[in-house]
C-alpha cells in the first residue's frame, strides 16, 4: 500500500499541533511558582539577607523546627518597630512561654531586652484560668476594657469559639502589660515594659550576655542580704495591694536575682485584691510561698506568714481608700529607706 499525503493537509494538522503546543507551554507558564510552607516561609525571615522594610530580621538562635514559625511571627511587630536587632538565646522555656534574650537597637538606652513569647495555644496549659480571671474584665488588644453590651464577643467567650479563645488569650498577654506598666511606675521591682505584640511583651533583661539571672530558688543568700531582700519582696506585695493587685502565683521560682537586687515576674495570674472572692486565698498562698523561701535562708521575720497576711489584709483589704492612698505614700518613701515596717 502506498501512503500518499496531501502537503497542505500536513501542514494543517502541524499547524493544529504546533498551536496546541504553544496553548499549552503558555498555560503552564502563568504566573505559577510552587507552594513554601509556613515554616520554610518565616525560616527565609531569618536570613541575615532576608529584608523587610529594609531591616535584616537576624537570629543569632536557631529556634527548632516547629518553634520557628510562631516565634518569627511573634517577635515581627518588634523587629518592624525597631526595638530589636536580633534574637540571641533561649533564656527561660515554660509550658505557657518561653522568654528569649535579644539585641535591642542602638540608641534604645540598653543593649539588651527580653522577650517573653507565648506558645501556641496547642502548647499552653493556663491551668484553672477561671479562678484568677473572676474580678478582671476582658480587655481588647488596646489594653482597654470590652464594653459587656459587646454580645458578639461575649456570645464568643461563652462558647468558647476560636475567635473567643484568642479574645481571652489577649486579654490574659494585657493584663500582663498593664500590670507591668503600672508597678513599674509606680516604683516596683519589676522589668520595665517597653512593647506589646499579639502574642509577646518585650521588657527590660535582667542579666547579661553570659546568662540570664536566676531565679532566687537556685540561691543561697547571706543572712544580711536574705532579710534585706525579703523586706523588699514584701514592699512590692504590699505595693501590688495598694494598686488592688495580687501577684497569683509569687513564688522563689518567679523573683530573679542580680547583682544583689531581686526582679518580680510572671504577672499573667495577677487578681483583683477586690472582685475576686478567691482573693485571700490567692494572697495568702503567695506570702506563705515567699516566707517559705526566707525562713529557709535564716529570716526570722518570715516564720510567720499567718501574721504577715493578717496585716497585709486588714491594711490593704479592708480598709478605706484613704487609708491606702496614706500607705502609698509611705511605701515611696520606703523604697529609697528599704525599710519594711513589720
Amino acid at each position: 500500500m502506498n501512503l500518499k499525503f496531501d502537503m497542505n493537509t500536513d501542514n494543517e494538522y502541524s499547524d493544529l499541533f504546533t498551536n496546541r503546543q504553544d496553548r499549552r507551554a503558555r498555560k503552564q507558564k502563568g504566573n505559577h511558582a510552587p507552594k513554601k510552607s509556613q515554616a520554610a516561609i518565616v525560616q527565609s525571615l531569618a536570613q541575615p539577607d532576608a529584608l523587610e522594610g529594609g531591616m535584616a530580621y537576624k537570629t543569632t538562635y536557631q529556634p527548632s523546627r516547629h518553634e520557628s514559625t510562631w516565634l518569627l511571627q511573634s517577635l515581627t511587630d518588634f523587629y518592624r518597630q525597631e526595638f530589636i536587632t536580633d534574637v540571641q538565646a533561649m533564656v527561660r522555656g515554660g509550658k505557657e512561654a518561653s522568654v528569649y534574650r535579644c539585641a535591642a537597637r542602638p540608641g534604645l538606652g540598653v543593649d539588651l531586652l527580653a522577650a517573653k513569647v507565648y506558645r501556641p495555644r496547642q502548647f499552653r496549659q493556663l491551668r484553672n484560668d477561671k479562678m484568677y480571671r473572676e474580678g478582671r474584665a476582658i480587655l481588647t488588644a488596646d489594653g482597654k476594657e470590652a464594653k459587656e453590651t459587646d454580645h458578639r464577643l461575649m456570645r464568643a467567650i461563652g462558647k468558647k469559639s476560636d475567635f473567643g479563645v484568642q479574645v481571652e488569650h489577649t486579654s490574659w498577654l494585657m493584663y500582663e502589660y498593664n500590670t507591668l506598666k503600672t508597678l513599674y511606675d509606680a516604683g516596683a521591682a519589676v522589668p520595665k515594659p517597653y512593647a506589646v505584640a499579639e502574642n509577646a511583651i518585650l521588657m527590660e533583661y535582667v542579666g547579661n550576655e553570659e546568662m540570664a539571672g536566676p531565679t532566687l530558688s537556685t540561691v543561697r543568700l547571706e543572712q544580711n542580704e536574705a532579710h534585706a531582700l525579703f523586706k523588699e519582696t514584701m514592699r512590692n506585695v504590699e505595693l501590688m495591694l495598694v494598686h488592688g493587685m495580687i501577684h497569683g502565683d509569687l513564688s522563689s521560682y518567679n523573683i530573679l536575682y542580680w547583682e544583689g537586687k531581686i526582679t518580680l515576674i510572671d504577672f499573667p495570674q495577677v487578681s483583683s485584691s477586690y472582685g475576686n472572692s478567691q482573693s485571700h486565698f490567692i494572697l495568702k498562698r503567695d506570702i506563705e510561698r515567699v516566707c517559705a523561701y526566707f525562713a529557709g535562708q535564716g529570716v526570722k521575720a518570715a516564720q510567720n506568714p499567718d501574721e504577715i497576711m493578717r496585716g497585709l489584709w486588714k491594711r490593704h483589704v479592708e480598709q478605706d481608700a484613704e487609708s491606702r492612698a496614706a500607705d502609698l505614700s509611705r511605701l515611696e518613701a520606703q523604697r529609697e529607706e528599704n525599710e519594711w515596717d513589720d
